[in-house]
């Protein structure tokens, strides 16, 4: 029999969720408790979806309310309803599809797709096939409520649909649904597309068996009245573009007929999506917007199709960068003071700490920018919209046209940038940092102008225009300080600078915000030129503390830590210390271990730190003890949810990794200083287990202050290397990139402490000939060759494996080349298989420590193996060439192997080789090493 409420239970359901609705809190946390009650109950649920399917007598608020509540419980608990009543609920849903009510159509299509998702679609075998089939019902409310649940199901179940088990039901549904595309119903229509469109960027068989006829059905559609159908269409030839571009490129250029309208217009697509990023609805333009940028990131295609369209695009994109009269109310752009009004909690968004990476020292090629793109200035705005959108697209077509896009776009600038209109003057702005990057030689003849007009605009009476002004100056902070270093900084940089404190002082929080990241971009840029003003900086910094509401603070932290990372130890001054310490300290006491604001702050003294080098002993026993407690103390949570996790809350990891990385920057900057305190403390076994820690974030940081104690005070590190170096062998795994280039610097480190500390008799170096070799005296070789068989094979894997980034690369040759000076006999017969890639690899670096170390190693490894060299030979030569002043020792080993190679092979074969020379690297060991 088909199950029936009991009706007092029923009352009781319906007088819970009607009470539910109320707007008082305390009523609404009552019901939870008794809708909690209830669910112990079987046959609750069963009662829920009566209410939302059945009860057609009751509101359509409270029948929604019903089902939604079911939804949740079947989220949270359907793997244990009763099969009878997981099967009653099933069949109401598809009863119900076609209900008089649209809220309750939409509520169950709800609900099918969360069973279909959580279920899995293979065992609702009637779904698919019944939902079809009552698509052909001649009841609107039938077919409409049975496509809303198919459009759901095809959202949420897209890699189930895929599957081999149903691949023969979506075979049969795409070509159904491409016969809706011609339906009356907008609606219909609507969902129709929807639904094919799910299946566009996996590149489904079955919608590539019919693909052909789908790109027809989109072109009768182009010009529909409806939005959601226009919109529809746009997101479909977007994608299409990204997967299938063989079948649009054609009607790319030629003409395709778009009927829907009283005539039958014209169009490549190319005109169709110019026509439909001016489309009234904001919706659609920004769907069609989307295709510039998809295009734009095919760049052959894009540089074939699109300069003909480019005259019209460039104008539509920059119109399009404008705030709209809704934008401009939501920015509260008319008010220009509220520096003194409290942020929202919900508006400052969440921080997520990146670990520290080490990169060559010095080597500012190998560090990875973090790329701002400064859309964000409308932050209070949805997270992408057509504004954001259209800067995003010339921002990427000026990256693909570079200075041909130049004139398309200055005939549009000269109108805004002096427009009365503030809305477009502030367009003008947002076009000129857009197109920075791009068209940067373009702009170069216009820029001596160009910058202390925007320097001036700085001072504009619109908070709106002032905020982008600091993002574009940004954006050409390169430009200024390049000119600021051949010509003197009173041109451009000092008149900047000046600026952009006074509106990090500013009376509008947005332009607080947009100066310090603006100034932030300066400081890293300018580094050191920013020395003789550091003063006025700090006096201005340290004022904002006083002034920043919450969300800019931790903005404020970002620009000190830059700035600390920029100017380095010219911080490192009692005046500079006595200003920016005590702010910071104050605001680390004031704040809580287990409040998110440390993450920023943290992360700014630890740069703070490695600049005031010994100045900041004062300070650190305290910051050094609270890191250390940090990281116990999250470990002691992490193991107590691991014993109970229905118990404990899992810890936040980023407390510990933000603790390990200041850990980091303390040693870094005191170096020896800071001896005492690890040798008082338990931060090694703390840092054994966060090495073993299963987060790959925690490893990572974990390694790196592993390095930096192995720099600061190895006598404490070396009595762990035993515990250290399988677990560090055990993290050379390319795939986790931070991870691994940590784990490989921090084993290199190992290797030179040991070696600086244990060799007594440095080698020399003779003849390159059979037998003869370097006369070594090692003990560290005896301490570290324990080792060397679960290391150096992962990193010769590493240092041949394609792709391998830069900065990993670098490090792994450093690494080896100094297992190579600690341990030479084990390491060198194994040259062979790593002298190309790590010659390559250390050729682009600067002259450094790391650099020094590796070479010796190298040389001691050529002693011990000298025909390990000979097949890579002139890539050694090469490397060597890219010395620019070697230590004379170092330079005299170089010497005697070129002259030891060369006297070996003699004068003639010699010249035959180094002919295969290019021009200036013959010339370079000629000039340096007289060969």
């Amino acid at each position: 029999m088909t199950w029936q409420p009991d009706s007092s239970g029923l009352e009781q359901i319906i007088q819970l969720l009607k009470e539910s609705q109320s707007p008082d809190t305390e009523i609404q946390r009552m019901v939870q408790q008794k809708l909690e009650q209830l669910n112990q109950y079987p046959d609750f649920n069963n009662y829920l979806i009566f209410v939302l399917t059945k009860l057609t007598t009751e509101d359509e608020p409270t029948r929604s309310l019903a089902g939604l509540i079911l939804k949740n419980n079947v989220r949270a608990h359907y793997t244990n309803f009763p099969q009878t009543v997981a099967e009653f609920i099933k069949q109401e849903c598809l009863k119900a599809v076609g209900d008089s009510s649209a809220l309750i159509r939409a509520t169950v299509g709800i609900l099918i797709t969360t069973i279909a998702s959580k279920g899995d679609l293979t065992s609702w075998q009637e779904l698919l096939p019944s939902l079809c089939q009552l698509l052909d019902s001649e009841n609107y409310n039938t077919c409409e409520g049975s496509f809303g649940a198919l459009q759901k199901v095809c959202e949420d179940c897209s890699e189930q649909l895929e599957s081999p088990q149903l691949q023969k039901s979506l075979e049969v549904m795409i070509p159904k649904f491409l016969q809706f595309f011609n339906h009356s119903s907008p609606k219909i229509r609507s969902h129709a597309i929807s639904c094919v469109n799910q299946f566009i960027i996996s590149r489904t068989q079955a919608l590539m068996n019919h693909v052909d006829d789908f790109i027809q059905g989109l072109f009768t559609l182009a010009n529909d009245e409806n939005v959601e159908v226009r919109k529809n269409v746009c997101r479909a030839l977007v994608m299409l573009q990204e997967v299938r571009m063989d079948k649009l490129k054609p009607h790319m250029s030629n003409i395709i007929e778009v009927t829907g309208l009283n005539f039958t217009p014209l169009f490549t697509i190319p005109q169709y999506m110019l026509l439909r990023t001016q489309d009234n609805d904001e919706t659609v333009a920004l769907e069609a917007c989307e295709f510039w940028l998809t295009l734009a990131e095919q760049t052959a295609d894009c540089k074939e199709i699109l300069p003909p369209f480019l005259p019209r695009l460039i104008p539509i994109l920059i119109n399009g960068m404008k705030y709209s009269e809704v934008d401009v109310i939501l920015l509260k752009g008319d008010i220009e003071e509220d520096e003194m009004i409290p942020d929202k909690e919900e508006d400052i968004r969440p921080r997520f700490h990146k670990s520290k990476v080490h990169s060559m020292q010095n080597d500012d090629t190998s560090a990875e920018e973090d790329e701002d793109d400064g859309m964000d200035d409308d932050d209070s705005l949805s997270d992408w919209n057509l504004r954001k959108c259209s800067a995003a697209g010339l921002d990427i077509l000026a990256n693909v046209f570079h200075d041909e896009l130049l004139p398309n776009v200055l005939e549009k600038l000269n109108e805004l940038l002096f427009h009365q209109d503030w809305v477009s003057r502030e367009s003008g702005i947002l076009v000129l940092g857009a197109i920075a990057e791009g068209c940067m030689n373009g702009m170069l003849p216009h820029l001596p102008k160009l910058v202390p007009f925007l320097t001036e605009t700085l001072n504009d009476k619109k908070a709106l225009v002032r905020s982008i002004t600091c993002w574009t100056l940004s954006r050409y902070a390169h430009w200024i300080v390049t000119q600021s270093q051949q010509n003197g900084h009173d041109a451009y940089l000092k008149p900047l600078m000046n600026e952009l404190l006074k509106r990090i002082l500013d009376s509008n929080k947005r332009v607080q915000e947009a100066a310090c990241s603006a100034f932030a971009t300066l400081e890293e840029e300018a580094c050191t030129e920013l020395v003789p003003y550091l003063h006025f900086i700090l006096q201005t910094l340290v004022y904002a503390f006083n002034k920043y509401q919450h969300k800019n603070l931790l903005i404020l932290y970002d620009a000190i830590g830059t700035l600390a990372d920029s100017v380095g130890n010219h911080m490192n001054k009692q005046e500079y210390i006595q200003m920016i310490m005590p702010p910071l300290i104050e605001k680390w006491n004031s704040l809580r271990d287990e409040d998110k604001d440390l993450f920023p702050l943290l992360e700014c003294l630890s740069s703070v730190a490695t600049a005031l080098q010994t100045g900041f002993l004062p300070y650190c026993e305290p910051v050094f003890r609270r890191c250390v407690g940090l990281v116990q103390n999250t470990l002691a949570q992490n193991l107590s949810y691991m014993q109970n996790q229905e118990k404990f809350d899992p810890p936040d990891k980023d407390f510990m990794i933000v603790a390990l990385d200041l850990l980091s920057g303390l040693a870094e900057g005191l170096g020896s200083g800071i001896e005492q305190l690890v040798q008082s403390s338990n931060i090694l076994p703390l840092m054994y287990e966060c090495m073993q820690d299963q987060m790959a974030e925690v490893r990572q940081s974990s390694f790196a202050l592993l390095g930096d104690l192995t720099k600061a005070c190895f006598q404490h590190v070396k009595q762990c290397i035993g515990q250290f170096m399988p677990i560090l062998a055990q993290n050379l795994n390319p795939e986790l990139i931070s991870v691994c280039n940590n784990a490989t610097w921090a084993i290199g480190e190992i290797s030179i402490q040991l070696g600086a500390i244990n060799i007594y008799s440095v080698f020399a170096l003779v003849k390159i000939k059979q037998g003869t070799k370097c006369i070594h005296r090692f003990h560290a070789g005896a301490e570290m060759q324990p080792f060397i068989s679960i290391i150096l094979g992962p990193l010769i894997s590493i240092i041949n494996q394609q792709g391998t980034p830069k900065t990993l690369l670098e490090n792994t040759a450093i690494t080896i080349g100094r297992l190579g000076f600690v341990c030479p006999n084990e390491v060198a017969p194994a040259m062979a298989q790593f002298t190309r890639p790590w010659c390559t690899s250390l050729r682009n670096i600067r002259d450094n420590e790391e650099k020094d170390s590796a070479f010796r190693g190298i040389c001691a490894m050529i002693g011990v193996n000298p025909g390990g060299i000979v097949p890579d030979f002139i890539f050694f030569c090469d490397a060597i060439a890219s010395w620019v002043q070697p230590k004379p020792d170092l330079k005299e080993m170089f010497y005697k192997i070129l002259h030891g190679f060369k006297d070996q092979v003699g004068e003639e074969t010699w010249g035959r080789f180094s002919e295969q020379f290019p021009q200036p690297l013959k010339e370079r060991l000629l000039a340096n090493y007289g060969v």
